[in-house]
């Protein structure tokens, strides 16, 4: 109970579990099809989740993700179709400017000492602020090189199409445990998650990992967006409200304790794709409304933390079961 990986494992039983089910009542889950179509919606989730993984693991907090997300869309957008930039120098823009947006977060969050929950909620405000500023339409986006990138698919025998943007979700995977367990930027992370002090007289810079942490976070999200506008072929001040609580959602289902240092990008991995497989098969069902989504990640959210309350060295779960110590007069009687 008290292992590290014991989260990830309830974490890929429950996914296991699911899938299973949703395969005994539609054959179509053991298609490349399925797999496919929630690699490919679901990548403009699960790429900020990656690095919110990192951002939770420290023992901070980002909700500002759904708010870049849209910004990129829109700035992408804007300089495209009314500037008439190539996309590819507006990517570079973009991420140079996401980046450095993450970065002064990061600042803030070390030098200030603010918490944050505070810092990044800011964030949010000035991201989705600044893509109303830019335009209140959605903007469609029609230029030769989207689609190109449209064009790039793999086609599975069964039908699956695997495409460009579910090819960068297990990139960025790939990229995302190779930074956290492999590397010493992640090895600094689980130490600051870990024990913060600690990890400070042990010699981590503290200040320089915070701010790589978001800077991380950050480049993420934006490349999410630039990966959003690529499949929507617009950009919309509007799109992916409310998808920081999503992302946050994914990690804390894949296993990353709320108060850092345990946790696997792998399992924000799957804990992003299991809202992907309940929507699924609400949509083949057909008899019952969207919203039990929502009902049935709410519990399994619950139920994680609860577990990360379990692991906590706060709370005895057999307490519940133990008959309370007799006092003093009880025993002389």
């Amino acid at each position: 109970m008290k292992s590290r990986v014991f989260p990830l494992l309830i974490t890929f039983v429950v996914f296991v579990l699911l899938y299973l089910f949703c395969l005994s009542r539609f054959d179509s889950f053991g298609t490349t099809k399925v797999i496919c179509n929630l690699l490919r919606n679901y990548a403009y989730l699960g790429i900020p989740a990656i690095g919110v993984t990192f951002v939770i693991l420290s023992g901070g907090i980002d909700l500002s993700s759904g708010s870049i997300i849209a910004f990129t869309g829109v700035f992408c957008a804007l300089m495209i179709e009314r500037n008439g930039m190539h996309p590819l120098v507006v990517f570079a823009l973009i991420l140079s400017i996401g980046t450095a947006f993450g970065m002064m977060m990061g600042v803030f969050i070390h030098y200030f000492k603010i918490p944050a929950f505070i810092v990044t909620l800011s964030g949010m405000f000035l991201a989705r602020g600044g893509a109303y500023v830019l335009t209140t339409d959605s903007i469609s986006i029609r230029h030769p090189f989207y689609d190109e990138v449209s064009k790039i698919v793999y086609i599975f025998p069964d039908g699956g199409r695997f495409t460009f943007a579910a090819g960068a979700f297990l990139a960025v995977l790939v990229l995302g445990i190779f930074l956290a367990h492999f590397t010493r930027f992640g090895r600094n992370v689980y130490a600051m998650g870990g024990n913060e002090t600690g990890a400070l007289l042990l010699g981590v810079p503290v200040g320089r990992t915070t701010i790589g942490i978001y800077a991380l976070s950050s480049f993420l999200a934006t490349f999410a967006g630039i990966i959003l506008s690529l499949s929507k072929h617009s950009g919309d001040s509007t799109i992916a409200m409310g998808a920081e609580m999503d992302v946050i959602t994914g990690v804390v289902i894949g296993g990353t304790l709320l108060t850092g240092g345990v946790g696997y990008v792998i399992g924000t991995f799957i804990g992003t794709l299991v809202p992907g497989v309940i929507h699924t098969y609400l949509t083949l069902d057909g008899s019952l409304t969207p919203w039990w989504i929502k009902i049935i990640v709410g519990t399994l959210l619950l139920v994680f933390i609860g577990l990360q309350k379990l692991l906590g060295s706060q709370f005895d779960f057999f307490k519940l079961f133990r008959r309370p110590p007799l006092r003093a007069e009880q025993q002389a009687q």
